[in-house]
């Protein structure tokens, strides 16, 4: 017999809480990617052109406009280094952006197995286009954060940079007697582990894409100067 929640430890009734919001969180990304192409339709100008477009493009379409437009000219190694999109996907999204006259191609005098892209005129404008929406979403996540202390702030950042160190599949056994004669932390520590426990639990159960995107926002709020 399973025993209800008021018999679990309160750590274990934590974590069955978070796992619980954690499908909840995955839809809501989800749909945040449909918010973010209606702004972006709204804020286009009217511009019949863009708006078909942004219809029918895919999120990784825009972050290879956005690779472009950050980095060109480049070619197509680096932007599968620089932003973490597998190189078949920057291969077809490319030969597809250039179809379209998004971006264009350059090649080199003395090396003409060397493609490097750039945005065409079209390119830039869907290009400034998606940074004024990471300017966007940038102030709103600022806005957001601003609920928590510095004290939470912080732990948020310890908790996914471990995270990202971490590896879900082989996890380092914890030294069980290490733990026995470790002192005890004061209460407060006491607490901050738990919580990072609870946190880093919840992070396990997200996909790659949404971990990326955790990341994405913690570099935009707390290593992105503001202007």
């Amino acid at each position: 017999m399973n025993p209800t929640s008021e018999q679990l430890p309160d750590k274990e009734r934590l974590i069955n809480k978070l796992l619980e919001t954690i499908p909840k969180l995955q839809k809501r990304f989800q749909s945040e990617d449909d918010e973010e192409k209606e702004w972006l339709i709204q804020n286009c100008g009217g511009n019949p052109v863009i708006i078909d477009f942004l219809k029918e493009c895919t999120v990784m379409m825009l972050h290879v406009i956005d690779a472009v437009g950050q980095l060109e000219p480049v070619n197509g190694a680096t932007i599968s280094k620089q932003f973490g999109i597998p190189k078949g996907s920057v291969s077809k999204i490319t030969r597809k952006l250039v179809q379209q006259q998004i971006i264009r191609t350059e090649f080199l005098l003395d090396n003409k197995k060397e493609v490097l892209f750039h945005t065409t005129a079209l390119g830039k404008e869907i290009f400034h286009l998606h940074q004024a929406l990471h300017r966007q979403m940038r102030n709103g996540i600022n806005h957001f954060l601003q609920r928590y202390d510095t004290e939470e702030l912080l732990f948020l950042i310890r908790g996914f940079e471990d995270t990202l160190e971490a590896s879900w599949v082989n996890p380092e056994p914890a030294d069980s007697e290490q733990q026995e004669h470790r002192s005890t932390p004061d209460r407060e520590h006491a607490v901050q582990n738990e919580e990072l426990n609870t946190i880093v639990d919840m992070l396990k159960q997200l996909d790659t894409r949404s971990l990326k995107k955790a990341k994405a926002i913690l570099q935009d709020v707390f290593f992105t100067s503001f202007d």
